[in-house]
């Protein structure tokens, strides 16, 4: 038996080594020479082109390691502001909080824990960026590699628990024999082409109207895509796919900017009125009880009623009268207001009935042509949370209404990821490119001033120690932030 389960293994063993295949306990990767002529083409073409890329790139890797100290620096700070603030604003809350994850070809930062910090169906766009991200950084390395003469054994994916990443195998005592140096490019350019990435995915973004101008046209709205089940929008008088919102209230919507500017004034600010004449008041008002909610606030209709809402308005003598009213017939005809003064245009005597809500809630008039107006109640925020939507609208019935919003959502992951990869790996960090940036440019500078090498070496070590504590607090206050908040 024992003969066998030896047999066996070494069979599976051989086969893993066959294709590559490496497995370890939370870890598994795959290796190839199959893309080896690739990368050397790659590392050939155009020398001139690739002296001057690779050169901007280590320009470009010394003021990210200065950056990303200053950067880290900053974010703990707030970091501990935050922590010692009893009421953090609420827009920290749908941050995605820092969590890194030690991979071998570096740390990746915001890997999210799902369901706390990441909705589920986001985390397509979350592994499929941070792969492409982590592919076109260890491509940098690679091609930079090749055009040192470094021998290039080969590239490959792994998987870390769950998060993907790549790396490309190097000689790596070719690769110690003939560096520290400014010049040597490999280990300026896995920063330098996320960079790059992150600036492409911008400029995709930025121009994605465009791009999209002969199938989607802009400016006319916000078109809904998606509304969740326990969305307090939906309902047969409320929103649906395919709907395009124009009107918040009196704020116009002509993009999902929009939509989210104008919850947001509406939060803010106090809850508007309408205007509606005495006639009308008296004929739609009826007697009720009034009583005061927990939060001292009025309520004077029965919480049965599912049309009607508590209003309050003031006249000459009393400034604190209420009246149980119809909302969709108060509100369909009228203009918005502030005070009764905003009603007096007309020759009409009228007043400036306000929603009596409890406090944080609203009534919001939504429009969506050709459909009935949606009268929403409630905060601002569950409406804006629970409810998905697109600055483009197809110009034909067959397009799809997810498809710019797929290009969206991923170019802002890539824009993200590939933008923090670039950060972390630039610290000057133990085991992250910034240690051996830092080695590069200590030797370049330090090299006069301080003889010893051994001297120069403390100095990057002490730098080291510093840039790695600093990336450790972050990383401890981020997953704090994550599990504690």
């Amino acid at each position: 038996v024992l003969q066998s389960s030896s047999s066996l293994k070494a069979s599976y063993e051989d086969w893993l080594l066959t294709y590559g295949l490496s497995v370890s306990p939370f870890h598994m990767r795959w290796q190839t020479a199959l893309f080896n002529r690739q990368f050397y083409n790659w590392g050939r073409w155009k020398p001139r082109f690739l002296y001057l890329w690779f050169s901007v790139g280590m320009v470009f890797g010394i003021v990210a390691m200065f950056g990303s100290v200053i950067l880290l620096g900053k974010t703990l700070m707030q970091t501990l502001t935050q922590m010692l603030t009893e009421a953090p604003k609420a827009q920290n809350d749908r941050m995605l909080q820092v969590v890194v994850s030690v991979l071998s070809s570096g740390l990746y930062v915001r890997v999210v824990v799902p369901g706390v910090n990441l909705p589920v169906s986001q985390l397509t766009y979350f592994f499929s960026a941070i792969l492409i991200s982590g592919v076109i950084h260890e491509v940098g390395h690679g091609v930079a590699a090749i055009r040192e003469q470094v021998r290039f054994n080969g590239f490959g994916i792994f998987i870390f628990i769950v998060y993907p990443g790549a790396f490309v195998d190097l000689f790596t005592t070719h690769l110690q024999l003939i560096s520290p140096k400014l010049n040597f490019f490999p280990f300026f350019l896995g920063v330098w082409h996320n960079f790059v990435l992150g600036v492409a995915s911008f400029m995709v973004l930025f121009l994605l109207p465009a791009i999209l101008f002969p199938f989607y046209y802009t400016g006319v709205g916000a078109l809904v895509t998606e509304v969740a089940e326990d969305s307090p929008a939906n309902g047969p008088r409320g929103l649906f796919v395919g709907d395009l919102v124009t009107n918040l209230q009196d704020c116009p919507v002509y993009n999902v900017e929009d939509w989210n500017s104008c919850l947001g004034d509406i939060s803010e600010k106090s809850q508007v009125g309408y205007c509606v004449s005495a006639a009308t008041l008296q004929q739609l008002s009826f007697p009720a009880r009034v009583y005061r909610r927990l939060d001292g606030t009025v309520e004077c209709c029965s919480n049965n009623s599912l049309t009607d809402i508590c209003f309050s308005y003031s006249n000459k003598l009393d400034s604190h009268l209420y009246a149980c009213l119809p909302a969709r017939k108060v509100i369909e005809s009228s203009k918005v207001c502030r005070t009764n003064m905003d009603c007096q245009k007309d020759l009409v005597p009228s007043f400036c009935v306000i929603p009596s809500l409890e406090n944080q809630t609203r009534l919001i008039r939504v429009k969506h042509p050709p459909h009935i107006d949606m009268l929403y109640v409630g905060h601002p925020l569950h409406l804006q949370y629970t409810v998905s939507l697109s600055s483009f609208v197809p110009r034909q019935n067959f397009l799809s209404i997810d498809l710019p919003v797929v290009i969206e959502t991923f170019c802002k992951y890539l824009i993200s990821l590939s933008g923090a990869l670039a950060v972390i790996n630039a610290v000057p960090c133990f085991a992250l490119d910034g240690q051996w940036i830092l080695n590069s440019f200590l030797e370049a500078t330090l090299s006069s001033l301080i003889v010893e090498k051994q001297n120069r070496e403390l100095v990057g070590f002490l730098i080291l120690l510093a840039g790695s504590a600093l990336l450790a607090a972050n990383v401890a206050l981020g997953l704090w932030m994550v599990t504690a908040r």
